[in-house]
């Protein structure tokens, strides 16, 4: 039974780094793929997040770093640009799986909801809203983009996810891991010191 996880995530973890799938698509897509039934027990996100990076390690070794730094200066440019609403950077770009294929998830934390949103239109910045999964399962408001990056030559999908100020407290527990799981400016900026040294 560990094995079959095991493969699952394995599986699952190829899709993420080659196809920039998120975990929960790559691992039905992995159970679809490897023949077996619907039903089969999915590994934890935390069994594909070591296989992705066993993935990087083995096969990406000498290109993710500079994917993982290009995407962090982005996301740290939305980041100056949305400071006003608090923002924390989140996902496979916060936590050092990325690469050029991920997106960037920034989590806001706004007085007004709609007010990131007045913004984004005030600096003409086409944007498309749709509703995705929050961080406790609730339906969030998410503000979607496609950003140029000058340092990887392609646009990378941004992807603003607006929570309510109060929604701050609870998001800076740590994961199971002891991690934190989002990070604000002056995290991203720290990680990004921490690389040059």
């Amino acid at each position: 039974m560990e094995s079959l996880a095991s493969e699952i995530a394995a599986t699952a973890a190829r899709m993420v780094v080659e196809e920039g799938l998120e975990y929960g698509a790559a691992k039905r897509r992995a159970v679809k793929q490897l023949g077996l039934p619907a039903r089969t027990a999915l590994p934890d996100n935390l069994a594909v997040e070591d296989a992705v990076l066993e993935y990087i390690e083995l096969f990406c070794a000498d290109t993710q770093p500079g994917e993982l730094r290009a995407l962090r200066e982005l996301a740290l440019v939305w980041m100056e640009r949305m400071a006003e609403f608090r923002p924390h950077l989140t996902g496979a770009v916060w936590q050092g799986t990325a690469t050029r294929l991920s997106d960037i998830r920034i989590q806001l934390f706004c007085d007004d909801p709609k007010s990131a949103e007045i913004r984004l239109i005030d600096h003409n910045v086409d944007y498309e809203p749709q509703t995705v999964q929050g961080f406790r399962g609730e339906p969030v408001e998410a503000l979607s983009l496609g950003s140029s990056c000058k340092a990887l030559g392609e646009v990378i999908g941004v992807h603003l996810l607006i929570y309510d100020l109060d929604d701050l407290r609870g998001a800076l527990v740590p994961d199971a891991r002891g991690r934190a799981p989002r990070g604000n400016l002056a995290a991203v900026q720290a990680l990004l010191k921490k690389a040059e040294a």
